[in-house]
């Protein structure tokens, strides 16, 4: 396995995110069947993203690669490639796990250079993925970010960011904090064969209206919209309701792409379970790994006006959505005349 001279994004001359040495264990463990996970000491954790990149923001956190959630589709498989691991099976199956990630972005966050960028996680692979409920890395980059009141954004596919819900008011008291969860559909056979490790839709909408109810405004990433699986207006306008019944505070749609890496494992998948359908994918993203610009500005436009209807407003991806901070502490006296706080169920 090739660990020397890589980022995040990719190969770089130096320096290495983590050498040989670095790695500390690498085993199987029984309640992860299936799963090898190769703990890491990296050498650093936040990145610097490319500047030819389409993403909103310019620097990212990733505790982990690759990922559980074994999505079909997804654009990080690629990152696999770089630590000579395949982009299919060991995408889903061979996760890195930097161990020391709570520690290295408190020593980064307070260097000279560091100037209090927002850092936006879970756009790599999820940093909430199942791994996080053995590792537990978040809640000490989440108390890394609010000791020093650096923005900072999520987005996830797992319920187990409610865990981390007192830290997350803790750090909006101080610094802007963004919340969003990915729903791209609310089909429950597509998901079971495109999403198999995620959890699903109704669940991760769920962890929207606990957020909701507990003053933390979420919004939605609708992503991916699957072109001729997901994309029929009774679908959309399927999602789109039931986004806007958990109470999100924006939707925001984003139509399938298949980057390289991502491509190959899709297109396999697509012809085991859709076959009749590979040649209109072949076409529609003969040009390259995004839909064409016709597809992406029909489904914008259907989502948003669906949005309108159901009293949603649209949000750029990736955009950081302010937390109210939490209210002040009451004395004994005054907590005796308030109402108690619901008791918080982790999904």
């Amino acid at each position: 396995m090739r660990w020397e001279e890589l980022s995040d994004e990719g190969p770089r001359a130096a320096p290495a995110l983590f050498g040989t040495s670095a790695v500390t264990r690498t085993f199987d463990t029984p309640e992860f069947r299936g799963i090898t996970f190769h703990e890491v000491r990296a050498r650093s954790l936040v990145n610097k993203v490319p500047g030819a990149s389409r993403m909103p923001f310019e620097y990212t956190v990733n505790p982990y690669r690759g990922c559980t959630h074994a999505c079909v589709y997804c654009f990080a498989r690629r990152t696999h490639s770089y630590l000579d691991l395949d982009t299919g099976e060991d995408f889903d199956s061979q996760i890195v796990v930097k161990i020391n990630a709570p520690e290295l972005i408190r020593k980064e966050l307070s260097g000279p250079r560091w100037r209090g960028q927002h850092i936006a996680m879970g756009t790599n692979v999820d940093c909430y993925q199942r791994a996080e409920g053995r590792y537990r890395l978040m809640p000490g980059i989440l108390t890394a970010l609010r000791d020093y009141a650096n923005p900072f954004s999520i987005l996830t596919k797992g319920t187990l960011i409610l865990r981390d819900l007192d830290l997350l008011r803790s750090a909006a008291a101080v610094t802007d904090v963004g919340v969003s969860v990915s729903v791209g559909f609310t089909d429950e056979e597509l998901w079971r064969t495109v999403e198999p490790g995620t959890p699903a839709p109704e669940r991760r909408l769920d962890v929207v209206r606990v957020l909701a109810e507990h003053g933390i405004p979420c919004g939605v990433l609708m992503a991916p919209v699957i072109p001729f699986l997901g994309d029929s207006p009774a679908q959309l306008r399927t999602t789109v309701r039931a986004i806007a019944a958990a109470g999100a505070t924006s939707v925001t749609p984003l139509a399938l792409h298949l980057r390289p890496g991502a491509r190959e494992w899709f297109m396999s998948w697509l012809g085991t379970h859709h076959p009749h359908l590979v040649r209109h994918y072949e076409a529609l993203y003969s040009n390259g790994p995004y839909a064409p610009t016709w597809y992406q500005r029909r489904i914008t436009r259907q989502v948003h006006e669906l949005a309108a209807e159901y009293g949603l407003g649209p949000s750029s991806s990736g955009a950081a959505r302010r937390i109210e901070p939490p209210a002040p502490v009451l004395t004994e006296d005054e907590e005796s005349d308030s109402p108690r706080g619901t008791q918080l169920t982790l999904l």
